[in-house]
């Protein structure tokens, strides 16, 4: 297999290209990817509001759908 140069990702169709952006994306360590304070608090605070109000989430069929809506 030869490697892929940028240029040629980038001229990939769009399904490829998301599916190379996948690859890319799960191949990566938690650790590799930086988080910065604000960012942290955010989620930190995200998942202490949970267990408060568990019914106000959506299940990620429901979250894409509502996406694809929007598109």
């Amino acid at each position: 297999m030869t490697k892929a140069q940028p240029q040629e990702i980038l001229e990939l169709p769009v399904p490829e290209r998301l599916r190379v952006a996948e690859a890319i994306w799960d191949s990566l360590d938690e650790a590799d990817i930086p988080l910065t304070d604000a960012h942290r608090k955010v989620l930190d605070e995200r998942l202490a509001a949970f267990p408060a109000d568990p019914e106000d989430t959506l299940t990620w069929p429901e979250l894409k759908a509502r996406l694809e809506r929007r598109s």
